[in-house]
């Protein structure tokens, strides 16, 4: 089987916030030009000690229509909350999968323990575009927890990799997708291996959370880095150096015209005018500040 090369191995680009809560680096497509379709978008927000604060950080109601947003925990927790009544806290480990679709308001901000608290915070926010017959479906959430997420044990306690979507080795996991994709945090040991087979027109990129890994038989990534592949070859081999976790994206294309205007991501300028007008209307929903 053909190795998948590496295209680039990227650096974080210079941060930015996102309200007064989420201090990110946009890997794409701000920081990057790489095409990651289905994944359109994603904010890695490295590890920051946030302080002790009684009124929560985070960012006021806001709009999404078009796609869903992936958001993976590592350190601190995030409560949220959006126009069709769901709510709940993300802690260290957790997913939140919130499929937008035809429309919703949401808005997140840390958790009220940990903001009282303080200490070490830092996720990743993905958004996964929806093919265009899909992108006015019914909002929904999935909520998948770390003790319920699905792994698979890696040989010699080499460490596991949990499955967010997709199969690893036969291991299924829960999170539903509109369109193929695999997304699995791969937590390795020292010197622990995992391989992963993907097919070869599939867009592929590794970011490392901690710790440092060995791709193949000679290239080096580190924390804070965005491993990214082109589209020859299906696998892939990655090993730890030192204790480490990475999360791992790959998933089929879609391709199908883009529009974003802000919060919105369609296919047509007419749609985002329509998204516009429709939010201008309340037509998703009511959410308190």
């Amino acid at each position: 089987m053909e190795t998948k090369q590496i295209a680039k191995i990227l650096k974080a680009p210079a941060p930015h916030m996102v309200g007064d809560g989420f201090r990110v680096h946009n890997f794409f497509p701000g920081g990057y030009e790489i095409d990651m379709s289905p994944f359109f978008l994603m904010d890695y927000g490295s590890k920051i000690d946030f302080s002790a604060r009684k009124e929560p950080r985070g960012v006021g109601v806001h709009p999404h229509r078009g796609f869903e947003t992936v958001t993976i925990a590592y350190h601190g927790s995030v409560a949220h909350h959006d126009s069709t009544g769901n709510s709940g806290v993300i802690y260290p480990g957790d997913v939140q999968w919130m499929t937008a679709a035809s429309g919703i308001l949401h808005k997140e901000y840390h958790e009220e323990s940990y903001s009282l608290k303080g200490g070490p915070f830092q996720m990743v926010q993905l958004w996964v575009n929806l093919p265009a017959k899909d992108k006015m479906s019914k909002p929904k959430y999935q909520a998948i927890k770390q003790s319920e997420m699905a792994h698979f044990d890696l040989t010699d306690q080499g460490g596991k990799i949990e499955v967010i979507a997709g199969k690893y080795n036969g291991i299924a996991g829960s999170a539903s997708t509109f369109t193929p994709i695999e997304l699995y945090n791969a937590r390795l040991n020292e010197g622990g291996k995992a391989t992963f087979n993907f097919p070869e027109k599939y867009n592929t990129g590794f970011m490392v959370i901690e710790g440092k890994v060995k791709i193949g038989d000679r290239e080096i990534a580190s924390a804070d880095h965005f491993v990214y592949f082109g589209n020859t070859g299906e696998h892939i081999v990655l090993e730890a150096l030192s204790k480490s976790i990475v999360l791992i994206l790959s998933g089929e294309p879609i391709n199908e015209p883009i529009v974003q205007y802000g919060p919105f991501l369609m296919n047509t300028q007419a749609e985002i005018t329509q998204a516009i007008e429709d939010y201008n209307q309340g037509r998703f929903g009511y959410i308190e500040e």
